[in-house]
């Protein structure tokens, strides 16, 4: 696949300079560019990399100029590399139409142009929106909706009732409104709770692999529109998270804890049940959280505190070898001190 170098420009509404009837056939990294490949540069280090290596062209910001390379300047050069990746690597198309392995209930409603893999199983009066895809062993369960181009890959499982919004990814293996984890300790043993609410994800939301979100006790557990959630997370029943929010790998939450909007979560992060983490707040990676987190805040540690008060604390046990040797050294001191006025 080729595209001169004015084709990609209008693409990603750039300025060419230097010859814009260049073609160019690929995307790539710095180290890995070949001859015919278009790369981008945010630093100045990183152009003038570029420039030493065998890309035909980079994407830079217009602060950048070239005698050697075309260059494509761009306002963001990180953005524009983004949207022209599935320029050069467009995504699969799925047929519309069911494979014969499927098992969709009669009550069930599938839009025609929807793609429905081998060994799916569709349950009672399910729905299934347009240009969605099924791509083979999922089980969607009764009452379940799913909307428009949205996206099941491999052995992906939705309970009963979930409701799946447009244009939403769920990676492989991740399970969508399993069991919340509901017990009351009744005459020496553990009586289940039964969980009986549904998870409600909303549009343009993407769910990486091996995810597990369980859904309400009574009530919803809710992934708002725009979040992206990595692989290897777990999410309790009734948690509700905002929009656009960032889940990194192997983040766990307990149940009841609300996250506003733009909240980002570093991975393997532990996070409380019935707290509030505040619009843009942050978590840093391995960080116990236990109490709210304000709007704009920033918590590091274990447990976690704000991110100042952390740094210094990590600071000063640093700094620890250090005042043990000076403590014993003052201890000899006075040590011999009162051993001289007892001489004396």
């Amino acid at each position: 696949m080729s595209f001169t170098a004015l084709e990609i420009a209008g693409i990603v509404q750039g300025e060419v300079l230097g010859d814009a009837t260049t073609p160019l056939t690929g995307l790539s990294s710095i180290d890995g560019a070949r001859a015919g490949d278009l790369t981008f540069a945010e630093k100045e280090s990183q152009f003038l990399a570029a420039e030493q290596g065998e890309a035909t062209a980079i994407l830079a910001s217009p602060a950048f100029t070239s005698s050697r390379k075309v260059v494509i300047r761009v306002s963001n050069p990180r953005v524009a590399f983004a949207l022209l990746l599935p320029t050069f690597f467009p995504p699969d198309e799925y047929p519309a139409g069911t494979d014969s392995s499927a098992r969709i209930a009669a009550s069930a409603q599938v839009d025609p142009s929807a793609h429905i893999g081998p060994n799916c199983v569709i349950g009672e009066r399910v729905q299934i929106g347009p240009r969605s895809v099924l791509m083979g062993g999922n089980h969607v369960r009764k009452d379940s909706r799913i909307g428009e181009d949205t996206s099941l890959y491999p052995n992906v499982v939705i309970y009963e009732r979930t409701q799946i919004a447009n244009r939403v990814t769920i990676h492989a293996g991740s399970v969508i409104g399993s069991d919340g984890y509901g017990y009351v300790f009744d005459a020496g043993s553990h009586r289940k709770v039964l969980q009986v609410g549904n998870v409600v994800i909303h549009n343009d939301v993407e769910i990486g692999a091996n995810c597990a979100i369980d859904r309400g006790a009574l009530d919803s557990t809710v992934i708002g529109a725009g979040t992206k959630i990595d692989n290897l997370v777990h999410i309790a029943h009734n948690v509700v998270i905002g929009r656009h929010c960032l889940i990194m790998g192997q983040v766990g939450f307990a149940g009841s804890t609300h996250l506003g909007d733009y909240v980002v979560i570093a991975s393997q992060s532990g996070i409380a049940g019935h707290l509030k983490l505040g619009t843009q707040s942050t978590v840093g990676a391995k960080s116990g959280v236990m109490r709210d987190i304000p709007a704009k805040g920033t918590v590091l540690g274990i447990p976690a505190m704000p991110d100042k008060q952390a740094k210094r604390q990590w600071i000063a046990v640093q700094q620890l070898p250090e005042m043990v040797r000076r403590l014993r050294d003052l201890e000899k001191l006075v040590a011999q001190l009162h051993d001289e006025k007892l001489v004396s």
